[in-house]
């Protein structure tokens, strides 16, 4: 499902630009019987605005499966969240950037950090630095290779 979503993007304005690995770690939140979770960061270029990429995430979504509503955190086919967008900050109703717990979940840096180990948001913290002080917990396993943009 990751690699659908990977070759959807384009469709919707959005270039793949790099991949992390897959990583596989196993469910978080509020449902924990669930499968595992598959996780990969993709650094992109696009022309849309904050809201107009975060539609294009939510139009992939929809075409791969995914219904609004459901429990936080249970199980779906593909869930696209943006993390990070250059150096912008951005609080309204439907989106903040960075997202807000991306400097907190060990299964988001890894990903984040094998793209580039020197990632840091826009109010400095380096990402390797979040990494690093986030207490022992949840493994986060390669599962496989980077997902190959698309030609």
């Amino acid at each position: 499902m990751l690699a659908s979503a990977t070759g959807a993007l384009p469709r919707h304005g959005v270039e793949v630009l790099a991949s992390s690995s897959v990583y596989e770690t196993e469910p978080v939140g509020e449902v924990l019987e669930q499968p595992d979770f598959l996780n990969a960061c993709l650094r992109i270029r696009t022309a849309h605005d904050p809201l107009g990429l975060l539609a294009a995430c939510k139009r992939v979504e929809a075409e791969l499966g995914r219904s609004v509503g459901g429990p936080r955190h249970g199980p779906r086919p593909i869930d696209l969240d943006l993390l990070l967008l250059d150096e912008l900050t951005l609080r309204c109703e439907r989106l903040r950037l960075p997202h807000e717990q991306v400097s907190s979940r060990r299964f988001v840096l890894v990903p984040l950090l094998e793209l580039d180990p020197e990632l840091a948001l826009p109010n400095g913290l380096r990402l390797a630095d979040a990494l690093a002080s986030l207490a022992p917990g949840q493994a986060v396993r390669v599962h496989s290779p980077p997902l190959t943009p698309p030609s």
